[in-house]
């Protein structure tokens, strides 16, 4: 069966096992929130660090889908195809 691939940065590798990658199956588009629901469901303590209590992207993470930011696309309704890679980034505050 097809995948979507999301790809993670090393920050939040932990919270996924240690694992760069993390793939879910996907026999059609899904959205961004399904597939954000299905990483939650096998690593709550990552799904809780990507959106808050209500469900939302937290302030200081990005995704991005065909090279584009799902803030700037259709939010958590982005839909992905199968085979194609969505990247995870923190941002990450200092000085």
């Amino acid at each position: 069966m097809p995948e979507i691939s999301l790809l993670l940065p090393s920050v939040l590798q932990p919270l996924a096992g240690g694992q760069p990658v993390l793939t879910t199956p996907a026999d059609g588009p899904v959205t961004v929130g399904h597939l954000l629901d299905a990483v939650a469901a096998d690593y709550a303590v990552l799904g809780r660090r990507l959106r808050d209590e209500t469900g939302a992207l937290r302030r200081f993470v990005n995704i991005y889908v065909g090279g584009d930011e799902v803030r700037r696309l259709q939010g958590l309704e982005t839909e992905v195809v199968p085979g194609q890679e969505v990247l995870v980034i923190q941002s990450v505050a200092g000085g």
